[in-house]
């Protein structure tokens, strides 16, 4: 053991020796070769490189090389770039805030050249080209050297000189792998720019220049990820929300992936990502977690970018704006058209406006409501009345809409029901089928919880009371929840010891079985001790809609499936049940075409 400093030694404060603190630097901004592949790429990025080619071997441990075609250096910038808190991106204190560039510090490259054999090969359009050799922290002077515009770094032998570090680092292909998650991050971040990288002699990544993410995404993951992807753009006061996120009937299909800008510079946000999952709730179950790539882009006095050493974190002045804003932003982008599950490429229904994004209500069907109201058999919900029976041409037409305004009309196509399950339409680019108990089941839940957040289901009086005897679970269940029963319709009180009189109950359609939904949503929430939960009124709510709804096999008149075709367009998230399921699925024409051999 070594030993202890002497008490004089332990209280004199001493200026470290630059090769020392340069050490502690490289400790700071190089902790894998995939920092040094980030820190290098970065600059190559911030030079205004369009291309850029990354060369590793053996995970980085042998050698790394980055080549760009940026604006370059001369020989003076050259000689700077590799002394201490040397930097070209700000000048004064007032450009660390909001500060675009990916970084500042001035530490990476004589940090890196402080424990490699670091080269650095560089050129401006209109000088002399310039080579810079740094070897374990030492300067062997810049050379002339003929080359075209752009810069090339290479970093040899890592950690050569420091044993201690360079033992903890891990096999190749680990290492190869975080550099290759790194680099498809800044990839993701910088889709103006062309990579191409190789490892080991073998190229891994060469990708063009996207005009868009998802076509950024196609080229990393391949055509089956972009498919599951829904599109996300909103903008609440000054943020703005864009990107892609899993469709909740695709969420646990394939590895899930985590991507989050802030400003152009991607980030680890955890309240970020708790927001956008918390828009899937109802969509998914529970503990099932979707991918999720996010761009958040607010004024830059309202997020400090300086909080993190490697700029991987943010600080937002107000986070719970900019938390709901992307909650906002996604569940909005799952209640459009495109989150619906299809089978095969189904073309987007919004028009050649990509910012028309229309809810998927508005565009499932094709006819306009315009028919007139009177006398017919009791629909589904009683929020849309049924057609008048005046003919059959009318009668297969549409129904009234009487419930919305006048510029929300629901369009209605002739819709069919097959296996007394499916109720299914066309479109010009699909066929579309929707399930009948999933799709009533979503009716439901969003308006029993519209009920749980202030007002009142609307509920049946029966004309004989329902006597319930209940476990001592169920009666302390039902006694804790007894508000929360009453706003989803049913009227109930305590009748002797652990039985309960109903005397009223939800009245979703005539089929509804009232003792049964009753007794499982007990069920469902024996054993929960947490009064007052909002994910408890959720399940709540959930059980009761998925026990009140229409099931598969019930036969529906035309008018009951056109009522539910129109109460499923008007809810918020009309693509998925509660459970995760989808309620619509599409077929594309071209896909029936291909299983069919026309294609």
């Amino acid at each position: 053991m070594p030993a202890a400093p002497s008490t004089t030694d332990a209280r004199r404060i001493a200026v470290l020796a630059p090769d020392v603190a340069d050490r502690i630097a490289a400790g700071e901004v190089v902790e894998r070769p995939a920092s040094v592949v980030k820190e290098l790429v970065e600059n190559a990025l911030d030079a205004g490189a369009t291309v850029i080619e990354v060369e590793v071997r053996e995970g980085g441990r042998a050698l790394i090389r980055v080549s760009d075609d940026g604006h370059g250096m001369d020989r003076t910038n050259a000689e700077l770039a590799v002394a201490r808190h040397a930097t070209s991106k700000i000048r004064d204190a007032e450009d660390l805030v909001g500060v675009r560039s990916f970084g500042f510090r001035g530490e990476a490259l004589p940090a890196i050249g402080s424990v490699s054999h670091l080269t650095i090969e560089s050129a401006t359009a209109d000088g002399a080209g310039v080579a810079l050799e740094v070897s374990g922290g030492t300067s062997r002077g810049a050379r002339e050297h003929a080359r075209s515009r752009g810069t090339t770094v290479t970093v040899a032998s890592l950690f050569f000189n420091t044993p201690a570090r360079q033992k903890f680092l891990r096999g190749a292909r680990s290492e190869w792998r975080a550099i290759s998650e790194m680099l498809t991050t800044l990839a993701l971040v910088r889709r103006d720019v062309r990579f191409a990288v190789t490892h080991d002699g073998k190229e891994q990544m060469r990708l063009p220049v996207a005009d868009d993410l998802r076509t950024r995404v196609v080229a990393l993951w391949g055509a089956d990820t972009g498919e599951r992807l829904v599109a996300v753009d909103d903008v609440q006061g000054p943020i703005r929300v864009s990107g892609l996120v899993e469709r909740p009937s695709d969420v646990g299909s394939a590895g899930r992936r985590i991507f989050v800008t802030v400003n152009g510079r991607a980030v680890r946000d955890t309240g970020v990502v708790r927001a956008a999952e918390a828009a899937y709730r109802s969509t998914i179950p529970s503990g099932v977690r979707p991918t999720l790539l996010l761009e958040v882009e607010l004024p830059g006095g309202e997020v400090d970018v300086n909080v993190h050493p490697a700029k991987a974190e943010v600080r937002f002045r107000d986070r719970w704006t900019v938390e709901r804003a992307v909650e906002r932003a996604v569940r909005r982008a799952l209640g459009t058209e495109d989150a619906a599950a299809s089978v095969g490429y189904v073309r987007s229904f919004v028009p050649d406006d990509p910012a028309a994004v229309r809810p998927l209500g508005v565009a499932l069907g094709v006819e306009t409501l315009r028919q007139g109201v009177a006398g017919a058999p009791a629909p589904l919900f009683d929020a849309v009345p049924a057609p008048s029976p005046a003919s059959p041409a009318e009668a297969d037409a549409s129904v009234p809409d009487a419930g919305a305004p006048a510029d929300e009309q629901i369009l209605v196509p002739p819709l069919t029901q097959f296996h007394r399950t499916y109720i299914t339409f066309e479109r010009p680019d699909a066929l579309v089928m929707i399930d009948q108990h999933a799709a009533h089941e979503r009716v439901l839940y969003e308006r029993f919880m519209e009920a749980l957040q202030g007002g009142r289901a609307p509920s049946q009086r029966l004309l004989f009371p329902l006597t319930l005897h209940l476990t001592p679970a169920e009666s302390e269940a039902f006694e804790s929840n007894r508000d929360v029963f009453a706003a989803l319709g049913y009227e109930a009180e305590a009748f002797g010891g652990q039985s309960v009189l109903v005397h009223a109950v939800p009245a979703p359609h005539p089929r509804f079985d009232a003792e049964r939904c009753l007794r499982d949503s007990l069920a469902a929430l024996t054993g929960d001790r947490a009064p007052g939960s909002h994910g408890r009124h959720e399940r709540l709510a959930a059980t009761v809609a998925c026990k009140a709804a229409i099931k598969g096999g019930d036969l529906l008149a035309p008018e009951e499936m056109r009522a539910l075709y129109v109460a499923l367009a008007r809810t918020t998230l009309p693509a998925h049940d509660v459970h995760g399921r989808a309620t619509i699925l599409q077929l594309s024409w071209d896909e029936l075409d291909r299983r069919f051999g026309r294609r």
